[in-house]
Formats: C-alpha cells, structure tokens, sequence
C-alpha cells in the first residue's frame, strides 16, 4: 500500500499535525506575507489626515513590528521550554502530548509569525513618494491582537500549569473519551448475544512495524468483515505495545481470504498512547502526577489528594457503565463481524489505586483519601462492583497494618477523610 493510502498513516499524519507546533505558524507566515499584498493593492490616497504617514514613519514602525514579532516569538519558545520541563519534573511526561495540541498556543504563534510576515512584506513597497497607509495602520493593528493574546496566553497557562487544573482537563478528556467509546459499542450491538463461533482462526494477521496501539477504525474493520463474511477478532488491547510480526488480527470463517496489508492498515501503531480512543490513558496520566507528587524528591501528599478527587470522578464515571472483556460489534445487518478485547472495571480500579497505594502508602492523607474514596464507590455504584473495591479495600487495610505499627497512628490512618487530614 502506499505511503498515505492506508487509514493507519492518515491517522499518524493528523496525529502530527495535531501535536505540530510548526505548521499553523508556517501558516500565519502566509496568510501574512498575501494581507500584505492585498493591503497593499487596495490602498489609496483617500484616508483620514491622521492616517497618513512619511516614508521615515512607515519604515521605522514596520522595522520596529518585525523586531518586536522576533523577539515575541523567542519569548514565547522560552516559555514552551519552561513548560516542558515543568511538565516531564514535576508532571508526567505523559501530559506532553496533550499540551503540543493547544490551539491556544498555535494561534499566538501564527499571529506572530503572520503579523511578521506582513510587516516585513510590507517594508519593500515603502517609498518616498509611496507609503502603504492602510498596511501600516492594519500593522499596528495586528500588534495590539498579538499582545492581546500574548497576555490571554500567559494568564491561561500561568493557570493551567497547575496540577490540579491539568487533573481537571484530563479528567474532562478521559471522560469524553469514555463516553463517545461507550456509545459506539452500544450502537453496534449484534443480533442475540453476539455469539462468535469457537472455531479456531483460518487466518493470522501479523503486524510489519512494532509500535503502540493507538487507534482502531472500527467502522473500516467492520466494513471489511462483512466484505468477506468473516469474523476479526482483535488480539490485542489498545494501549498495548505490539513487537514487529506479532498477531494482532484472527480471522473467523469468511467466504474470501482478506487483504493482510489493508486489514492491518485499518489499526494505527505509533511511538506511545494517544488518547483518541484510550480512555485509560487518561487515568495513567492522572495516576502519574499523583505518584511523582508522592515521590521523596517532591513529598507533596497535598497535591497527590487533590489529584485523586479527579481520579474519583472518573471511576465514578467508568463504574456506572457496565463493562466488558470482550465487545462484539455488528455490521448493519446486526450480524457480528469485530471483536475487541476491553478493560474491565477491575482494570480500571487497579490502574487508579494501585500505585498510589503503594507510594502513598506511609502518607496519612493517601491513606485516608483512598479509604474514603473506596468507600464513596461502594455508596453509589452498582452491587456488581463492590467485590473488586472491597479488594481494594483489604488491600489498604494490610498496607496500613504494615506501614504502621503503633496502634494510635494505625487508627488515625484507618479514618475515611475526603480531604485527606482536615475533613469529616
């Protein structure tokens, strides 16, 4: 297949450009440098007094934009320098490929390197005896939005770097994820129960590139089942790392043998995780701040808390749906065509509290938040998943026995406590 041909490079080519912080720049680069030649072509002599301006003046501003517009873009670098390792020290180097995608930052980049391009495109029709009035006032125009959204930029992520406000998008993230997920597997539910026949596989689909699953298209999988009556069953979960040559498609029955190359086509690997269709990922992120919160080289139990308020929110979420191991999708004759491997709500839980139960363990506050987190999910989920969380539950109770000995610090750590030290 060619190099774009298939849907898994289209979805690594969007992926790029998604988390790209060149081309909506290289954009504004354009549109830039064509303003300019439009504000040029239409300008005249008809403008107000005021608005007229010598050769020296129309020069001088246009230089002093394009200085300003290459020192504003180097500032804004400096920042993005910052963030970064702010992010991988502090953070999770997880969250990185969520905050490459702002559409914030792209816009005052592009509005730099636009409001760049059209000043300095601007520069060489400046003569003596013609001065492009309407290019030097829209100049200084495009300056004032560019310092407008520079001060927007700086109050967002002077905000938005905080470990409690990226818990938050995460979280939103994750649960927009989770639900469009839940809705598509609804939607293609089979006829009956879904039943796959238990023969074994007349065909393996093996993978030419390793690479992390990053996305299926489902809807392309399906399409292709019932092209040839078959049955796919997805062998591995997304989020899995599949090595060079390992299955990764099993075809049931079928009037016709697929196409390996366009089948495998349909299922997107890639360097890491990405989020478009892993919620779980979601929660990693999430888990990974509170643990690096909890580290000896940070020691901030406070902000582990704040962050496992969001990761309750989420669990919330999750354990009111009813999940599976297994998904069954049909084609639009309800006929079964696609079977995924899924999390179930033991997967989830333990993605959630595990690790932060054992780097949290000797905190009174991880002690006490998780208690009364556990606790809250087995106060409003279905009886179906209170056995998973009363593991959990035991679990805590012996790591709590373990890390502390004296009975009267035993019981104080033992206490549900929302806010971790300080709450009911």
């Amino acid at each position: 297949m060619g190099v774009l041909t298939s849907w898994a490079a289209r979805f690594r080519l969007r992926q790029y450009v998604k988390a790209s912080l060149w081309i909506v720049p290289s954009f504004g680069l354009v549109v830039g440098a064509l303003l300019a030649e439009i504000a040029h072509t239409a300008d005249n002599a008809d403008w107000p007094t005021g608005w007229h301006y010598s050769a020296t003046t129309a020069s001088g501003v246009l230089a002093a934009i394009v200085g300003a517009m290459v020192a504003l873009l180097g500032f804004v670098v400096t920042i993005g320098v910052l963030v970064v390792q702010q992010a991988t020290g502090t953070l999770s180097p997880r969250y990185m490929r969520l905050w490459y995608r702002d559409r914030l930052q792209k816009a005052v980049l592009a509005t730099f390197t636009g409001t760049f391009a059209f000043a300095f495109s601007l520069l060489r029709s400046v003569e003596t005896d013609s001065v492009p009035d309407l290019g030097v006032t829209l100049a200084g125009v495009a300056v004032a939005v560019s310092l407008v959204l520079l001060l927007i930029y700086l109050n967002r992520f002077t905000h938005s770097l905080r470990p409690v406000a990226i818990a938050e998008l995460v979280t939103r993230m994750g649960e927009a994820v989770f639900t469009s997920s839940a809705a598509a597997i609804r939607d293609a539910a089979p006829r009956g129960d879904g039943t796959v026949s238990s023969d074994g596989p007349v065909m393996r689909l093996r993978t030419g590139r390793g690479g992390a699953i990053q996305a299926f298209n489902v809807a392309g999988l399906v399409a292709e089942a019932e092209r040839h009556d078959c049955v796919f069953v997805v062998t591995r979960l997304i989020g899995d790392f599949v090595p060079p040559g390992s299955v990764l498609i099993e075809v049931h029955g079928g009037t016709s043998k697929p196409d390996p190359d366009r089948v495998t086509g349909l299922v997107a690997l890639g360097a890491e995780r990405t989020i478009e269709q892993d919620p779980a990922f979601a929660l990693r992120v999430l888990v990974d701040i509170a643990i690096r919160a909890l580290s000896p080289a940070v020691n901030d139990p406070t902000t582990a808390v704040q962050v496992l308020n969001y990761i309750e929110s989420f669990l919330h979420k999750v354990g009111s749906a009813r999940l599976s191991g297994r998904y069954v999708l049909a084609d639009r004759h309800q006929h079964a065509r696609l079977v995924l491997p899924g999390r179930d709500w033991e997967n989830f839980l333990q993605l959630a509290v595990c690790e932060i139960r054992e780097y949290g363990g000797s905190s009174v506050q991880i002690c006490r938040r998780l208690h009364a987190m556990l606790e809250g999910l087995l106060d409003t989920l279905p009886p179906a998943q209170h056995t998973a969380v009363r593991a959990e539950i035991s679990l805590l109770q012996e790591s709590i026995d373990r890390e502390f000995t004296d009975p009267a610090r035993r019981a104080i750590a033992r206490r549900p406590d929302r806010q971790g030290i300080g709450g009911q």
